[in-house]
C-alpha cells in the first residue's frame, strides 16, 4: 500500500539542521521507505540528512511525502505533524 500526502513547511527557518534531523530520525524509526520532494522536483530518501537537507527547503514550501507499506497512512501523519510544526517557536 502507498500513501501520499503534500504539507506546508512550519519552521520558521525551514527544514534545517535540527527540524531535518527530527524528520529523518522519525522517517528511519517508521521502518517504511519514505520519501520527500519539494514542489514538483525530484524525492529524495527521507532518511538521508543529506538528501533531505539539499532540497532546501524553506517555510511556507509544499513538500510532498509518499510512503510504502503498511501504516502508511499512519506514518505520513506523524511525518507530516512533524513537517508543519514550527521547530524554532522556542
Amino acid at each position: 500500500m502507498s500513501a501520499t500526502r503534500t504539507v506546508r513547511i512550519g519552521s520558521s527557518h525551514g527544514l534545517h539542521a535540527r527540524p531535518a534531523k527530527l524528520f529523518v530520525q522519525a522517517a528511519k524509526e517508521s521502518g517504511l521507505p519514505v520519501t520527500l520532494a519539494k514542489d514538483a522536483g525530484k524525492p529524495v530518501n527521507a532518511t538521508s540528512i543529506l538528501g533531505v537537507i539539499a532540497l532546501g527547503i524553506n517555510q511556507g514550501d509544499y513538500v510532498t511525502l509518499t510512503a510504502e507499506g503498511e501504516n502508511a497512512e499512519s506514518v505520513l501523519d506523524d511525518l507530516a505533524d512533524l513537517l508543519t510544526t514550527d521547530h524554532d517557536a522556542e
